[in-house]
């Protein structure tokens, strides 16, 4: 909705109606509800995007485009870290996740990371490492300050890292020497100035996700659903600023 309305003067979040121009609407799959339908916007636009940014990468997403190729997702409890893992696992790739706490490992799992670590054991690039000796081909990274040491430690040479986020209160200052012996490939990303092809094209390979069953919301699909009324709105903001780890979403209309 957001997006859809970015640069509209009439637009926004809490509203029962709004007018949005044809373009920007896209129709769910048969199988989508709305909740599927306003989950996966934003979240899984930007994952999107992450995913097809590297210099040798595909440009579009579906079965088998990742063969071969390591994926580390950042956040893998996330809306967005949700949406990488399930995207990249739908797309073939072998999908690492890391976490914080064994409750967000288990999130992690059921989005269908292979292998989940928490961020914060000593040993974390170790245990990356591990899965993938060569290194991790794609990094989606929403801390890109507080894991730049980790993230270099487990970047495969020529390898992307993409950065929709700093979170961690961290500021983001890489290590030029060691960026330039992996030939690192930093790309930032942001939906609002992509531009309306891609956008377009992620919804595209969102609902062929959709259609294969690949993409799903809720706890078993490892992406907790918090439901308010429309009345609620200021409790739905209360529970994102207080961390809510899932999907906060407000029924505009019954």
């Amino acid at each position: 909705m957001t997006l859809a309305g970015d640069g509209r003067a009439a637009s926004g979040t809490a509203q029962e109606y709004t007018v949005v121009p044809a373009e920007r609407v896209f129709p769910l799959p048969a199988g989508a509800d709305f909740e599927l339908g306003a989950s996966i916007g934003i979240p899984g636009a930007t994952a999107h995007r992450a995913l097809t940014v590297a210099e040798d990468g595909p440009a579009r997403l579906q079965p088998a485009a990742l063969r071969d190729r390591a994926v580390l997702v950042a956040g893998g409890a996330g809306a967005v870290g949700n949406a990488a893992i399930q995207l990249a696992r739908w797309a073939g790739a072998t999908v690492v996740a890391t976490v914080s706490s064994e409750a967000k490992a288990g999130l992690a799992g059921r989005a269908g990371a292979h292998h989940v670590v928490n961020y914060r054991d000593a040993d974390a690039a170790d245990q990356i490492r591990r899965v993938v000796p060569a290194g991790v081909d794609v990094i989606v990274e929403l801390a890109a300050g507080s894991n730049a040491e980790l993230d270099q430690s487990v970047l495969g040479p020529g390898g992307t890292i993409a950065i929709y986020s700093n979170d961690g209160g961290v500021p983001f200052a890489p290590d030029v020497r060691a960026n330039m012996v992996l030939n690192a490939r930093y790309q930032f990303v942001l939906l609002y100035t992509v531009g309306w092809a891609r956008i377009a094209n992620a919804a595209a390979d969102l609902n062929q996700a959709i259609d294969d069953g690949a993409f799903r919301i809720g706890e078993q699909a490892g992406l907790p659903v918090h439901r308010f009324d429309l009345d609620d709105t200021a409790a739905a903001h209360d529970a994102v600023e207080g961390g809510a780890v899932g999907k906060v979403l407000v029924t505009v209309a019954a």
